[in-house]
């Protein structure tokens, strides 16, 4: 199963192509180009990270971004993970930070290595971390649910 995970952004967003064992593609797209990239082949399905209020006043970007992930969805429906859940699925609290979920990864699948030696996470910068995360969470999700339909 190869899953597309986004996080999304009010103009660009990024993007990965996860595997469960295996970075199959990454980078960061205009969300016209991502578009276009939905209606491609080469995942089996699409997670983005939903966007959560905590009460904050919220700016224009927000509500773009809101609107994005509307275009994204229609295009190809998604699973939408709140980044609560992401940091609770990789961390075991919801109190972790980017830079927590971040060291969860690597600790799950290695070190990035270097352009010589790679490692499985090589060439992942920036929001790509983010997308990463939504996929690897949605790739376990659907893994354990296989699992209990599988046990009844």
């Amino acid at each position: 199963m190869r899953i597309l995970g986004i996080d999304p952004g009010p103009y660009d967003s990024a993007y990965v192509i996860w595997d469960g064992t295996h970075l199959l593609e990454h980078g960061f797209l205009s969300n016209v180009l991502l578009q276009q990239r939905l209606s491609g082949n080469g995942y089996d399905e699409v997670a983005i990270e939903w966007i959560t209020c905590y009460g904050k006043v919220v700016g224009k970007d927000v509500f773009r971004t809101c609107a994005e992930i509307g275009r994204f969805d229609h295009e190809r429906t998604a699973q939408l993970i709140e980044r609560r859940e992401i940091r609770l699925h990789l961390c075991d609290t919801a109190r972790a930070g980017d830079p927590q979920v971040r060291r969860a990864l690597l600790d799950r699948f290695g070190e990035q290595g270097t352009k010589k030696n790679p490692g499985v996470l090589y060439g992942i910068k920036g929001h790509e971390w983010s997308a990463l995360a939504v996929a690897v969470v949605e790739y376990e999700k659907a893994r354990e649910k296989e699992r209990e339909m599988g046990a009844k």
